[in-house]
């Protein structure tokens, strides 16, 4: 018969090992994808100040020939990143306990809220990336302002996009971006989380997961592969269907910029609402300003481009359609879009 301190480790090695597995698969995934190329990048940023062509600087002469050329060098942007987040966001539902991530961020409030934005800083991914990680949290019945932090944080405050910023745009550019940024995640997050729908786990719930009676028996590939099916059924699909309109409508969406434009307040408000609902890769928002500002576009209108376009987007708002009321998913893009155009107006003024 073992002894309780055999018994002992075992329980604690039962508790540990699929925490560490999701660790070891997020830093090795995001190492590859993420950490390992943007390292390399910086120097390039650094030295040339630029980090490549603006993505939507080919002048398709058609609506159907800009929307496949734009996901043909989106997707090839974005799909290791994409594949991650959904093996993330799956794996977060299986791997993790979920009493940990609601002692974490289950109470709908400043410090959970806060906690979900700096969950997201070793990321850096688009919204859209992110958005199947926010969804698998919220299927863990994680707050909203929580998910919704992590989720627009990722792109927001990426910290390797703040350093690109720097060494392409100018540290001044940067320094709004962050500030902002702050404002957005925390600020429209906990927005957001009010005028949501109340929380329906009761304080006592957060104690009780961990003691749950009728744990469930499947096997861990089978409810990886049930979790990991759903969650791509829910979010890819409509995400590829999202990004194929918006690659057709960006012939009508970005207008030509000449000097005129300048930093007229009537391109101010429509580049924030176009902004927010255009889709991007990572760090895609400063060649597309760089570009256009070389043009004659104004230092307002640009930061508002700067702030919204990797913020959120139509498809990774539809990606979490089924996690968000709609009131949520609306107030978070209108706030986005409010955040763009005052960031855009204090940058004319200090820049």
């Amino acid at each position: 018969m073992p002894t309780l301190t055999q018994v002992a480790p075992a329980r604690g090695w039962s508790l540990w090992w699929k925490p560490l597995l999701f660790l070891a698969v997020a830093a090795i995934g995001l190492y590859y994808v993420k950490w390992s190329p943007y390292y390399a990048k910086a120097f390039v940023a650094a030295d040339s100040h630029s980090i490549g062509a603006s993505i939507i600087n080919d002048n398709p002469a058609s609506p159907l020939a800009a929307a496949l050329a734009y996901a043909q060098v989106y997707f090839l942007a974005i799909w290791k990143a994409a594949v991650l987040a959904v093996i993330l966001g799956s794996l977060l539902q299986v791997l993790i306990p979920r009493d940990w991530l609601l002692r974490l961020f289950g109470r709908a409030g400043f410090g959970s809220t806060l906690r979900g934005g700096l969950f997201a800083l070793p990321g850096m991914m688009c919204s859209c990336c992110a958005a199947p990680v926010a969804a698998g949290m919220r299927r863990q019945n994680v707050s909203v302002g929580a998910a919704l932090a992590f989720w627009i944080a990722n792109p927001v405050l990426n910290p390797a996009t703040l350093v690109f910023m720097g060494f392409v745009l100018g540290w001044g550019f940067t320094a709004i971006r962050l500030v902002a940024g702050l404002v957005l995640v925390l600020g429209v997050s906990l927005v957001a989380q009010r005028v949501s729908r109340p929380e329906t786990l009761p304080e006592a719930a957060v104690e009780a997961v961990a003691d749950a009676s009728n744990p469930d028996q499947r096997s861990f590939m089978a409810r990886w592969g049930k979790t990991l099916w759903q969650l791509f059924w829910t979010t890819i699909p409509i995400y590829i269907l999202a990004v194929l309109v918006l690659g057709a409508a960006r012939v009508w969406l970005f207008p030509h910029i000449d000097g005129a434009m300048g930093n007229s307040l009537l391109w101010l408000v429509p580049l924030a609402i176009i902004g927010t609902l255009f889709v991007i890769p990572t760090a895609a928002e400063i060649p597309i300003v760089q570009t256009m500002m070389t043009l004659g576009l104004g230092t307002a209108p640009a930061v508002a481009l700067l702030m919204t376009l990797p913020s959120v987007s139509l498809p990774s708002l539809l990606m979490l359609r089924k996690e968000f009321d709609a009131k949520v998913l609306v107030t978070v893009a209108v706030l986005t879009m409010l955040v763009g155009v005052v960031s855009g107006l204090v940058a004319m003024l200090v820049l």
